[in-house]
């Protein structure tokens, strides 16, 4: 559970972020947080993930007692690689012009968070939106939409022999060898992202996704 109370008149964008899949709702206090939790929503290689973790106590240059919350904690899978060799994150999430404006106010906190990370064996992470705001996090929300959705075990079956058969094309070219027809190609689309959504069909999702995206077979 969260340590960080929010005032009543806070101006902060204030939203909740649902994964039904480890039956949580974590609470982003600005877009920016949402997108990366979405962003965790996604990875396979994530555990678990909580908003404002822990409450970190610290004394300022003139010897003031402080508090510092961090926005998130990020724990990772124990079972696959490369989750296992992974140390827990302890992430602020801030813009970049904020961390310009504010450098001098945010300094004694980030070490004091640092600190405590390093004390846990975790990492401390400073994340702004050139990490999060990628091709990737609009991957990642365009495919969150077909990970839940229900699919034709035929139509999987298909493309998964078709894609063995090419080991690496592209979605257009993949449909295209299995049914000629517009509509029936059309039918297929979702299953294909669907199988992109839980990594059985490789994509280099670091750059825009398109129907002319490189796609491979996947070995299990």
């Amino acid at each position: 559970m969260g340590v960080r109370k929010i005032p009543k008149n806070s101006q902060r964008v204030i939203s909740l972020v649902v994964d039904s899949k480890r039956d949580t709702a974590t609470k982003a206090e600005s877009s920016l947080e949402r997108d990366f939790y979405i962003l965790m929503r996604y990875d396979l290689n994530v555990l678990k993930y909580e908003g404002q973790p822990v409450r970190i106590s610290f004394c300022d240059k003139e010897g003031v007692d402080r508090t510092y919350t961090p926005d998130a904690l990020v724990e990772f899978r124990t079972d696959i690689v490369p989750a296992k060799g992974m140390r827990p994150w302890l992430c602020e999430i801030k813009y970049e012009e904020d961390l310009r404006k504010n450098k001098a106010e945010y300094a004694p906190k980030f070490k004091a968070g640092r600190c405590y990370a390093r004390g846990r064996g975790w990492e401390f992470k400073i994340l702004t939106e050139k990490h999060i705001r990628t091709p990737y996090l609009d991957n990642v929300k365009f495919l969150t939409q077909y990970r839940n959705i229900d699919v034709d075990d035929n139509f999987e079956s298909l493309i998964l022999k078709t894609l063995y058969e090419f080991r690496e094309t592209d979605p257009e070219s993949l449909l295209t060898a299995i049914f000629r027809d517009k509509w029936n190609k059309a039918q297929l689309i979702p299953s294909l992202w669907h199988l992109v959504t839980l990594k059985r069909v490789g994509v280099d999702l670091s750059v825009p996704l398109t129907m002319s995206s490189r796609i491979w077979h996947v070995d299990f």
